[in-house]
């Protein structure tokens, strides 16, 4: 049987804001739990409110290592204005942007989790391109055009230590999912065909690999 979390910890996750649906969330909270067994940090792209980050958190608050979630915290596409997957309840009032990172910061004082993350509040890129430390989990589930599923995977993976895991979600092999699903799914091909990775499970959008080679 795979782990799964504490009630209260999934409960938690439920109450989050977010997208992730609750058999992708357990799927995750497995592989952050095998992943936390190398005593590195596990690494998330993509906050939003947080939801994610609380399996991410208490797997690796059980395994004694850090979680760690990269966001600029102003929203990705699809999150915008007028888009499908807006939430009015995320946009500051004073400035007129979206601001996720105090519904984040609740999420997690919520959850009782506050001490096991350290969020990485900037872009992408800019964080990946300074960062040293080996990972045992990369989870991309960043923005979903080409430009920003290739930019997390490029700057995130390389830090991927042998034997750990990369999660990408909201991979859509169909056509029709161009604007939700398909660079994610395009990044994962990428990964399957570069020979550094093998697929462990596929749970719905959610796709689990491991590094078995080096490159990306």
């Amino acid at each position: 049987m795979p782990p799964t979390p504490k009630p209260e910890i999934l409960a938690a996750f439920e109450a989050a804001k977010g997208f992730m649906p609750v058999d992708e969330g357990l799927a995750l909270y497995a592989a952050a739990v095998e992943a936390g067994r190398f005593g590195l940090p596990l690494l998330e792209v993509g906050t939003y409110c947080g939801r994610s980050t609380v399996l991410l958190a208490d797997a690796a608050r059980e395994a004694g290592v850090c979680a760690l979630t990269v966001d600029h915290h102003r929203g990705s596409e699809e999150q915008q204005p007028g888009w499908e997957y807006h939430d009015p309840e995320t946009v500051d009032p004073e400035l007129g942007v979206m601001d996720t990172l105090p519904t984040f910061r609740r999420t997690l004082h919520r959850a009782g989790l506050e001490d096991h993350v350290v969020a990485l509040v900037g872009r992408s890129p800019q964080i990946a391109a300074i960062w040293r430390t080996p990972l045992g989990l990369v989870f991309i589930d960043g923005g979903h055009t080409d430009e920003h599923a290739t930019a997390d995977y490029e700057g995130w993976a390389p830090h991927l230590a042998e034997g750990g895991l990369l999660a990408i979600h909201d991979v859509f092999p169909d056509p029709q999912d161009e604007f939700t699903g398909q660079a994610p799914y395009r990044v994962y091909l990428r990964a399957l065909a570069s020979g550094a990775f093998t697929e462990v499970s596929a749970t719905d959008s959610l796709r689990v690999l491991r590094r078995t080679g080096p490159g990306i």
